[in-house]
């Protein structure tokens, strides 16, 4: 079970929600912070909650944002994307704009913060990357225009880090949660089995960060009901 006192980790999406407790949590543990997120003050508040935490504001959709804030880092254990953008969207409402901003922040800004701490990391023989994704990675689902489909690139992407870094050192971890409440989740109209508050979302979070595996997948049993509907045939899944 690994342990994060003394640690030196950048947690990307942490001035809210997820990201926010997840930040709790690790400090609490003793861990050595760098928080970014766009809502600089909301980022400096947390700060100051803290010990041996330090702000660093960005805009993932910039990479030059990006490269500037990871240049203020030095010896880098453990990168975390938390950073997400969500709008419910059906088919029939087609919002290119929002779609499009989803597939920025949640896949571009994985890409482009996984691009920065990957060389250093290679070159060091040592790191940690975990990529928050969501249980809606396993199959398109209703409402999910632009979001489904970035969460399910994103874990193309850790599936094939994984492939490809075995050996080097590097651990690579997919933690897929349900639903969360939170201020995005606060915009669908239906109802959201199992939904976990940030503070308990956390904790799995953690858990999955922990174990000596590559995904992580919470809560159970929804997380189990996504999978058997994702793998059922298309003549059941799509009857109507």
């Amino acid at each position: 079970m690994r342990s994060f006192k003394n640690k030196s980790i950048w947690l990307i999406g942490a001035s809210e929600g997820l990201g926010r407790e997840v930040a709790k949590l690790l400090n609490a543990e003793g861990a050595k912070l760098l928080l970014s997120a766009r809502n600089e003050t909301s980022l400096r508040d947390l700060c100051h909650e803290m010990r041996d935490a330090t702000p660093l504001p960005l805009d993932v959709t910039n990479a030059d944002s990006i490269r500037a804030a990871y240049n203020q880092i030095e010896n880098l254990d453990v990168m975390i994307y938390n950073a997400g953008a969500y709008d419910p969207m059906p088919t029939q409402d087609w919002d290119t704009d929002k779609a499009l901003r989803m597939i920025d922040v949640n896949l571009n800004g994985c890409l482009r913060a996984v691009g920065e701490v990957l060389p250093d990391m290679l070159a060091n023989g040592s790191g940690h990357v975990v990529l928050i994704g969501s249980l809606s990675a396993y199959g398109g689902l209703p409402k999910a225009i632009g979001y489904g489909a970035s969460k399910a690139a994103v874990a193309s992407i850790a599936e094939t880090m994984r492939h490809d870094l075995q050996g080097t050192g590097i651990d690579v971890q997919l933690i897929n949660p349900g639903f969360i409440k939170t201020r995005l989740t606060d915009k669908n109209d239906f109802k959201m089995p199992q939904l976990l508050t940030p503070s308990e979302a956390a904790k799995h979070v953690i858990k999955g960060m922990r174990k000596n595996k590559f995904r992580y997948d919470f809560p159970w049993p929804f997380s189990r009901v996504i999978k058997l509907f994702t793998s059922l045939p298309d003549f059941i899944r799509f009857r109507t």
